[in-house]
């Protein structure tokens, strides 16, 4: 059965993940998922599984996707290094506006459940990053949305210049401007 260390990061509802990995002279092993352990951990079923690759300075987001279709995302970087950010953008959270950052990487392992209510996005560290992600909705392009991703009121410190963006993720809103379809309640996004 697979083993997880699960640890609450400062924003309520985000979560690191990092598997349990044997190792030998080979190489390693390790289960990367396995829904009856994510199951009794709490989280929610994942419908979906995407990836993308990614050359070095790229940098995607910050995304989310608004009720009836939001998302929770279960992360991991498998190929290369990436910094990792999710903000908190649930209207009368303790953390609103707030932002953490992580380095995922197929060294490290590590894993980030972002769950509804917050924006997600991404920068590749190294020459080329291939990231996967696992939804607990199917991408809606209706309820799309996003948030500018150098919004200074949020003040997102990411570890590259001269970040390679695309045209929708450079006219996104910030977050002052956005009317976040997200209502924090006690509790929401936490797992059992």
């Amino acid at each position: 059965m697979a083993e997880f260390k699960i640890t609450e990061l400062p924003l309520s509802g985000l979560l690191l993940i990092e598997p349990r990995i044997f190792g030998d002279e080979r190489g390693y092993f390790k289960e990367s998922f396995r829904v009856e352990a994510f199951e009794k951990a709490g989280f929610p079923p994942f419908v979906q599984e995407n990836e993308s690759l990614s050359r070095k300075g790229v940098l995607r987001g910050l995304h989310f996707q608004a009720p009836p279709n939001a998302q929770g995302k279960l992360v991991r970087c498998v190929q290369g290094e990436v910094f990792d950010v999710a903000v908190d953008i649930r209207k009368g959270s303790p953390t609103y506006g707030q932002w953490y950052g992580v380095e995922l990487s197929a060294t490290n392992h590590l894993m980030m459940y972002v769950p509804p209510g917050f924006a997600h996005g991404f920068c590749t560290l190294s020459e080329q990053a291939l990231f996967c992600y696992r939804q607990t909705d199917y991408y809606a392009p209706q309820t799309e949305g996003s948030v500018l991703f150098n919004d200074a009121d949020i003040g997102i410190e990411w570890p590259i210049t001269d970040p390679l963006v695309s045209e929708k993720d450079t006219i996104a809103p910030p977050l002052a401007e956005l009317d976040s379809p997200f209502v924090f309640r006690e509790g929401q996004g936490e797992l059992k």
